[in-house]
């Protein structure tokens, strides 16, 4: 169950709210056991809802939840169903609350709440699907209370001022991205992203401005998720990172998270970060990763290269999901070959047969080494790289192991012994037309010889 918390102090709260039970059937029940101002008296439930209303405004409350669940079902997160203020104009936007630095809004100096990425993840992905024409999406940082909250929660706000919080299209589209965080069987989104290996796939932000596009970016593109964002005005009244440990502990531990990505040059923070036993990723990283299982990433990263350094994904998963890859050398020579014909079919073949591979340029071109998961696969992909050669050669065959290419061609210094000019004449040859030299009638196969390439592909 999510619990909604709405306010009677927000009015955007209470149009959100009044949204939220018009678009669909709810149970109507009472709550004697608490003051109505506290969430008691009428409320509402639904299959993997409950909707409870406060006099007291969101961000001075101290933690809503007891109010939830008062048979014996606790929710697995709150949602607070809120106004955003700012300059942003028309918006629909979700961060997580704590407070990095001092007090502003609500909550405790240097205590962050729990996070649910894995909600605010599925919630902008409705808000892309449910924003009115005008309106934009984004997430924030972390910032203002409550910070004492015992349940991973967020803010899921309308804005950005009275005409929005009064629109009856914004306020709808929050209900309906709220109602979408349980599915048709009435289960709520987990409020935290795990990967099939049950290890998190979400991570703690750090840097930017307020409004944070590059970890909204994260979020939508990628299969990460993203906790608190502490931006650099939070950071600035944070102070020193190796002095505030006990604060960036917090924000992992709060978002459930073993990675972080900062933006911006920050050494210090990236020390502090990896001292306290986290990784710092960049974003080519997250993407590139995915949804793969961390150990097996962990063990190719040791193996052959980080993804810094150039490792790159194939589509060939190891039976165990871990273990079971051996590494070895790419076939340099035909790979080269055949990048040389065609770049992308090549590029291909290796990401079909290999676990994993080494690039270089960038990551565009594959070098080096990969992981196979069986051996058959390394040999599959040699098959695949003869198949690009056929483009240009003639005949490409396999033999003692190794690629042999063999075409024919024109043979310019054979045409210069038999006395061909260079320039035209060169030209007619080798589009297989004759050409008379001093009287005499030069065919093209006299000036045709064969070339045969030979491409070892032993693994060494």
């Amino acid at each position: 169950m999510i619990g909604i918390v709405v306010s009677r102090a927000d009015r955007a709260s209470e149009h959100i709210g009044e949204q939220l039970l018009s678009l669909v059937d709810w149970d109507r029940l009472t709550d004697d056991s608490r003051r109505d101002a506290d969430g008691g008296g009428v409320y509402y439930r639904r299959p993997g809802f409950e909707l409870r209303t406060f006099d007291e405004l969101h961000i001075d409350m101290t933690d809503p939840s007891p109010a939830f669940g008062t048979d014996r079902r606790s929710p697995e997160a709150i949602a607070f169903v809120s106004r955003h203020s700012g300059e942003t104009g028309p918006l629909l936007t979700a961060h997580f609350t704590g407070n990095f630095g001092g007090v502003e809004f609500g909550g405790r100096e240097g205590d962050l709440a729990r996070t649910a990425p894995a909600i605010q993840k599925r919630l902008v992905r409705a808000f892309d699907q449910h924003a009115p024409d005008g309106y934009d999406v984004g997430i924030e940082c972390t910032h203002h209370g409550p910070t004492a909250i015992d349940l991973p929660s967020l803010f899921v706000e309308l804005g950005s001022g009275e005409p929005e919080w009064n629109d009856p299209d914004g306020a709808a589209a929050v209900a309906r991205s709220v109602l979408e965080l349980v599915d048709d069987q009435g289960t709520p989104t987990p409020p935290d992203l795990l990967g099939p290996d049950g290890r998190p796939r979400q991570l703690v932000g750090f840097g930017g401005g307020h409004y944070a596009p590059r970890f909204e970016r994260i979020v939508r593109e990628t299969d990460w998720a993203v906790g608190h964002v502490g931006s650099d005005w939070q950071l600035d009244e944070l102070g020193a990172p190796a002095a505030s440990e006990e604060v960036l502990e917090d924000a992992f531990e709060a978002s459930r998270a073993e990675h972080a990505l900062i933006e911006g040059t920050k050494p210090q923070l990236v020390e502090t970060v990896e001292q306290l036993g986290y990784r710092v990723v960049t974003e080519t990283w997250l993407r590139e990763v995915g949804d793969r299982p961390l150990a097996m990433v962990g063990r190719l990263e040791d193996e052959l290269a980080t993804v810094e350094e150039g490792l790159r994904f194939g589509a060939v998963q190891p039976t165990d999901g871990v273990r079971n890859f051996e590494t070895a050398p790419l076939p340099a020579e035909l790979l080269a070959e055949a990048q040389g014909i065609d770049a992308d079919a090549a590029r291909e073949a290796v990401e079909t047969h290999a676990v994993a591979f080494e690039t270089e340029q960038a990551g565009t071109r594959a070098a080096g080494r990969a992981a196979f998961a069986d051996a058959s696969d390394r040999d599959a992909l040699v098959d695949a790289l003869a198949a690009v050669l056929r483009r240009q050669y003639e005949e490409v065959t396999r033999e003692d192991g190794d690629v042999v290419a063999r075409t024919e061609g024109f043979d310019p210094e054979r045409a210069v012994e038999l006395g061909v000019p260079e320039g035209p004449a060169f030209g007619k040859l080798s589009a297989g037309q004759p050409v008379t030299v001093d009287g005499e009638t030069i065919e093209p196969g006299e000036v045709t010889t064969e070339r045969v390439e030979r491409f070892p592909v032993e693994q060494g």
